[in-house]
């Protein structure tokens, strides 16, 4: 019986949780008010690649976005919304979740990337696949193991849905509802997820709360000595794509799935370090469930496979070497990229 009772708090505890994480049980509440909202580039941020003359920002573009991001009417079986895999809380990634988890219990290959600075982005999905910034929900509305739907299918539900046609028409002028208007009013939404408040940010703007110490001065030194050729300021990444030497070789081949590349084979975009204090696990497979793991692949676990990034063997050494007190003050440096303010505003957590 004790053993009962204790599977049974558990189970119970691990449902709560779950439950907790879960957007999609709490409803949608089709009648919250607009925000105010404008697109701004942060100051120490440079010029987004996302043209926003044809869609420009609007307060209810935006709320028609952030219903529709949160909404799993637009799954297959209605139960898997965006936010499912994409958690406000873990800067829009999917924490505890090595790979993202759709409908059916299907397990993908791929760790959920987090989302934010999406404006600044040309490229889209760990591979590139997806160029364009309204598009890119596409892959997870199609991917059988994702939500498993069509437009075709969420257009109609939609359309059946009374609560939509004066949410697009506050939004585009007519109650029309087409997969156009569906996209633009999720990017109006994803577009406006800028994460550029962090504590680093505060230090190289000079504001209030950006003081760094001693050991985040260290850590920054570090950074900027062995990690900014690839995680390149102020995005934290150079949206390139290489192998880090995760493996010999790899399963999943990566970019070469779009290029049809030999070369290609194995590499994975570079993530943005931005809030990496929230979004593990890491890596494309979400192999790594914290940065003390990631440290120890670059420190003394790089594989030498036939794509290796040429920064990772350099001088006859594989990785990049730290002793134990760099790894630590990395981390710390790391951990003042995490920007609460972004990932606690109001206005883009479910609306209930």
């Amino acid at each position: 019986m004790k053993v009962k009772g204790i599977v049974f708090l558990v189970l119970l505890g691990f449902i709560t949780i779950c439950t907790a994480f879960n957007y999609g049980f709490k409803g949608i509440n089709y009648g919250i008010a607009a925000d105010s909202v404008r697109f701004a580039v942060p100051a120490n941020f440079p010029k987004p690649v996302y043209d926003f003359k044809d869609n420009p920002v609007t307060s209810n573009g935006f709320k028609l976005g952030r219903i529709l991001f949160y909404d799993p009417i637009i799954s297959k079986d209605k139960s898997i919304s965006c936010a499912n895999c994409h958690q406000s809380f873990a800067a829009f990634a999917n924490l505890d979740h090595a790979v993202s988890h759709g409908v059916d219990e299907c397990l993908g290959t791929r760790n959920a990337p987090p989302l934010f600075n999406l404006a600044w982005q040309k490229e889209f999905m760990w591979d590139g696949g997806v160029h364009h910034i309204e598009v890119s929900p596409m892959n997870a509305m199609t991917n059988p193991c994702e939500m498993a739907t069509d437009l075709n299918t969420i257009v109609s539900r939609l359309q059946e849905t009374k609560a939509y046609a004066p949410l697009f028409k506050a939004a585009f002028g007519t109650t029309e509802i087409n997969s156009q208007r569906v996209f633009r009013a999720m990017a109006q939404f994803t577009s406006m997820l800028v994460s550029a408040g962090s504590k680093y940010d505060k230090y190289i703007r000079h504001e209030n709360g950006g003081a760094f110490s001693p050991e985040e001065t260290a850590g920054y030194a570090l950074f900027k000595q062995k990690c900014n050729t690839c995680h390149q300021e102020p995005l934290f990444t150079d949206l390139s794509y290489r192998s880090n030497g995760l493996d010999i070789q790899s399963e999943d081949i990566g970019r070469d799935s779009i290029t049809h590349l030999e070369a290609d084979r194995g590499k994975f975009r570079v993530p943005s370090l931005r809030n990496i204090e929230l979004t593990s696990p890491y890596m494309h497979d979400g192999r790594f469930e914290t940065l003390e793991q990631v440290l120890a692949h670059y420190n003394a676990g790089v594989k030498p496979g036939a794509n290796l990034d040429p920064a990772l063997h350099q001088n006859n050494v594989y990785g990049i070497r730290l002793t134990a007190i760099e790894q630590n003050q990395l981390i710390t440096f790391l951990k003042t990229l995490t920007d609460r303010d972004f990932v606690n505003d109001k206005r883009f957590q479910a609306p209930e």
